[in-house]
């Protein structure tokens, strides 16, 4: 039987409940009983991370490293999660159709 991946910080987690269904994020930390924060740079930003229950997130067999995300040093922004994200297959899927 294959063991369940676990909900590190760095993993790469699909959302599968709520208005942010079918999205990809990376887990920011681990809040305690079964809630994680995650950001993906655009939806939930870097200095406001969503507080999701990983009961609501299937988990990617990805794990990035935060050293590698920005390896010149300094604060991480919500431009190197995007890049982080779609360099490793997880863009988002973008409409043709103009919102709005």
């Amino acid at each position: 039987m294959k063991e369940p991946l676990d909900f590190g910080i760095g993993r790469v987690v699909q959302s599968t409940q709520g208005r942010d269904r079918g999205y990809f994020f990376l887990v920011m930390e681990e809040a305690g009983d079964g809630l994680v924060m995650i950001a993906d740079g655009n939806l939930h930003r870097l200095n406001h991370p969503k507080k999701k229950k990983t009961k609501h997130l299937r988990a990617k067999p990805v794990l990035i490293d935060f050293g590698t995300i920005r390896p010149e040093g300094g604060k991480m922004q919500d431009s190197d999660l995007r890049k982080a994200l779609e360099t490793n297959g997880f863009a988002p899927e973008r409409s043709l159709r103009k919102e709005g």
